[in-house]
């Protein structure tokens, strides 16, 4: 019997914030500990190439990201970690899928749709303005990261989900024609996985400039801390746990013991000073031996390149001869008499 394929993606478009640990980091690592699966983790350096055109910041989003996830406890020797763009093969397969996949299909792809309607609302007379065939099509190139692996299981948050939906109806196109080559992919959405607010009260996103880097020194850590937007409740005054940023960022790193020790603390009526100060002490002990480890590696690109490389050789292992197999039942390939 065959191992599930479990596979997750991390774009490469920014510095990882406390938001990204929460909600994608820590729950991913303690997943590849299960030892009835291959997991695959991948840098998606060509879905960055959507918002990014600065090399620079590529490049060093790229590092830092694989040097969050080792320093934060990814073993890559028992997972297979790469660089999307060390796979030629992956993109190989997005062609193929290209020429299976219906307009209509991205026509109905979330980011493309959002961007059309704000272009509608803003009265713009081209309601595409802003819309690159990457935009338009990174569900494609999506598909196959997630097809190239076999990958049975994809975790991935509910508005992702349309993206495994379109990779499924690919892959059925794809068999209808040249056999039962692709596996079809299950999205996996855990509802428990937090999604953090961030310093201003709505979700903790690089586009809302409202972020808490993951690795900041104690003293940053601490000053962004303090400026999470708090109400203004008097201490003494009872305060609302279930409405507070800084109750819910400290419920997502302490045992449950811990919260409701600290719910109670807001039943009382907490300062918002006290609070911060708790949750800046609780946040920077969890992460001090993570970011020691962060440091340290920054200091030594080259055993990061070296890991990826690693995973690259390991990943095409697999890649290299399902692409071949996959040609070969499109009819690419040498000519050949035809056996009577």
């Amino acid at each position: 019997m065959s191992r599930e394929v479990v596979l997750t993606g991390i774009t490469t478009s920014g510095t990882p914030h406390l938001g990204n640990y929460v909600g994608a980091v820590r729950p991913a690592i303690e997943a590849s500990k299960n030892e009835n699966v291959d997991s695959f983790y991948f840098l998606a350096d060509y879905h960055a190439l959507i918002k990014n055109q600065d090399p620079a910041l590529l490049k060093q989003s790229t590092f830092e990201i694989a040097a969050t996830w080792l320093a934060c406890g990814l073993n890559p020797d028992k997972v297979i970690f790469y660089r999307q763009s060390d796979i030629p093969e992956i993109m190989e397969l997005t062609w193929m899928l290209t020429c299976m996949c219906a307009k209509g299909l991205m026509n109905r792809a979330h980011a493309y749709k959002a961007i059309v309607q704000d272009n509608e609302q803003k009265g713009r007379t081209d309601l595409e303005e802003g819309v690159t065939m990457g935009l338009y099509s990174y569900p494609i190139l999506m598909a196959a990261d997630i097809l190239m692996f076999k990958a049975k299981k994809v975790p991935v948050g509910k508005d992702q989900i349309q993206h495994i939906e379109m990779a499924r109806d690919m892959a059925q196109r794809f068999n209808h024609y040249y056999g039962d080559l692709l596996i079809l992919p299950e999205a996996v959405v855990d509802d428990k996985t937090s999604v953090l607010t961030g310093l201003d009260g709505r979700k903790m996103s690089k586009s809302y400039n409202n972020t808490i880097p993951l690795f900041l020194p104690e003293k940053q850590l601490r000053k962004h801390i303090m400026k999470i937007v708090t109400n203004s409740l008097e201490p003494g005054e009872p305060k609302d746990p279930e409405t507070s940023t800084v109750f819910q960022i400290y419920r997502a790193f302490a045992t449950k013991e811990e919260t409701e020790e600290m719910r109670k603390k807001f039943a009382e009526g907490i300062a918002w000073g006290a609070a911060k100060q708790e949750l800046f002490e609780y946040v920077n002990n969890h992460l001090n031996d993570y970011r020691e480890k962060y440091n340290d590696l920054m200091e030594n690109p080259d055993y990061v390149e070296k890991v990826l490389q690693e995973g690259a050789q390991k990943a095409r292992q697999i890649t290299v001869p399902y692409i071949q197999q996959l040609r070969k039942a499109i009819g690419f390939g040498k000519i050949e008499k035809k056996k009577l």
